[in-house]
């Protein structure tokens, strides 16, 4: 319950289409505010006084003012599909089995709904890439019942993020965009949204959490909300009490009707300029993979018990890749990038995805325990299929057996077939309750370092892993990444 003359600030929460999930990214550019003229306090704060006999809520009052803003996206799709009896059946075999000959496969189009909200006095509106990929036709209609075709000005799969436009001068009622960094969990929230085709619908709770990684990607950053999202929420706003957009709805649990997920706006403010001028997004790339720095891995990387669980591990370096010239190697820790500390992992990739291309970046790096700076000039990330699984090898004699694994050499003919180019031994089998397994290594693996050493042969590896006291340290090649794997002292 209000107190008299107390401003309550309210943030309208949207839902997710089926299927919507979202991974999210920064990159640096100018602000909607700027380049789609959308004032922030466009839309008159919402005065809240508790008065006796009172009729509406302050959400009601809000929703009425912003609904204009929230539209719904129709879209549909043409699939093909066979109208052939049993279609699998070979056509040379159809009339000995009494079936008529194959037909050609008949067009259909497919609908689908989503939300939207308009940004700019120019018809700009912003929705989910999932809403709107690979269609034939957008409509986009509005809370006064007018409808127009819409275009796709720029898309970006990886947040999840989309912008179109609409040829429509008049009746517009852009929404203004608010700062997601300052929500707080409890903070009111309303979603407007199109479930099911319910055209702006309505929906109020709070912000449940923010920074949530809910595994759509590297860049998973979500508001979490209990505000009602159901299929159809897609691409609707998430207002705070100001009527200014905080987040885009993307994701649900389907498991749940009271935990969502939304983009926020913050991130949305950096992506749409390039989705405008240049249809889609460009990343700045560092060129490392990184992982957690547990309690373990610093103790076995000399680090101390106060650098663990801060800064990203750097377990790989590109070749050729900005990190590389700068002078970072595997084994480094990211501590701060340009003044800002990297308190865990996924804070890098997001603080690396702001930079312009040919920016110089300042990196403070951990190094043997001792800090270390470095300057990189960024790259762009290039987008990549992601590599195929290496084959397995058949075991061979001469594994480092105690530690419950089985390696091969890897023979030059090996590397090429694996697509390999650093030296190192090939992990053939893990033995399964070995020590090997319980610490993560999987058959594939290629070592390439054992306790800091490089490793080019068996040999390499059997004197790096002799009996001793300490856990072996290795660093393993996975792939086109690579991770760092704490080896428990052998049990004999």
């Amino acid at each position: 319950m209000a107190r008299p003359g107390v401003r309550l600030a309210v943030a309208i929460v949207g839902g997710a289409a089926v299927g919507g999930a979202l991974a999210w990214a920064v990159v640096r550019g100018g602000s909607p505010e700027r380049d789609f003229a959308v004032p922030a306090g466009a839309v008159p704060p919402v005065e809240v006084v508790a008065e006796p006999g009172g009729v509406h809520s302050p959400f009601a009052l809000l929703a009425q003012r912003t609904r204009p803003g929230v539209v719904n996206v129709h879209t549909s799709k043409t699939v093909a599909r066979s109208v052939t009896p049993y279609p699998d059946v070979p056509p040379p075999l159809r009339p000995f089995l009494g079936l008529p000959p194959a037909q050609p496969d008949v067009g259909f189009a497919v609908p689908s709904l989503g939300s939207g909200f308009v940004i700019s006095a120019e018809g700009h509106i912003v929705t989910n890439n999932h809403v709107v990929e690979g269609v034939d036709r957008i409509r986009v209609v509005f809370a006064d019942g007018a409808d127009a075709d819409a275009t796709v000005v720029g898309q970006d799969p990886e947040t999840d993020l989309a912008l179109l436009r609409v040829e429509r001068s008049e009746g517009l009622h852009p929404l203004p965009l608010g700062d997601s960094d300052e929500i707080l969990p409890g903070d009111w929230v309303v979603a407007i949204g199109n479930p099911f085709g319910l055209d702006h619908t309505v929906t109020v709770g709070i912000v449940s959490a923010k920074g949530r990684d809910i595994g759509q990607g590297r860049y998973d950053d979500y508001i979490q909300t209990d505000a009602a999202m159901n299929p159809g929420n897609s691409g609707g706003p998430l207002l705070n009490m100001r009527g200014e957009v905080v987040g885009i709805n993307a994701a649900i649990n389907p498991e749940a009707n009271t935990i969502g997920f939304a983009v926020p706006i913050n991130l949305a403010k950096e992506i749409l300029p390039q989705l405008r001028t240049q249809g889609r997004v460009t990343r700045g790339w560092l060129g490392v993979a990184v992982q957690p720095l547990t309690p373990e891995l610093a103790e076995a990387l000399g680090l101390g018990e106060k650098q663990a669980g801060r800064g990203a591990l750097v377990s790989n370096v590109k070749r050729g890749s900005p990190a590389e010239t700068a002078g970072i190697r595997a084994g480094d820790v990211i501590v701060a990038y340009e003044g800002q500390p990297i308190a865990d992992l996924r804070a890098l990739p997001r603080a690396v995805s702001t930079a312009k291309v040919g920016e110089t970046v300042a990196i403070e790096l951990v190094r043997d325990g001792q800090p270390l700076h470095v300057e990189a000039t960024m790259a762009a990330l290039e987008s990549a299929a992601p590599p195929p699984a290496p084959a397995a090898a058949a075991p061979a004699p001469g594994g480092v057996e105690r530690w419950g694994v089985d390696v091969q050499e890897l023979t030059p003919a090996l590397r090429q077939r694996l697509g390999v180019e650093d030296p190192g031994v090939l992990v053939a089998r893990v033995a399964p309750g070995g020590t090997a397994e319980q610490a993560g290594l999987r058959t594939g693996d290629v070592i390439v370092e054992a306790n800091r050493q490089p490793v080019a042969s068996i040999a390499d590896l059997a004197a790096a892993l002799a009996p001793g006291d300490r856990p072996a340290l290795l660093l393993v090649r996975r792939g086109d990444a690579s991770v760092f794997v704490l080896l428990a002292r052998s049990r004999g």
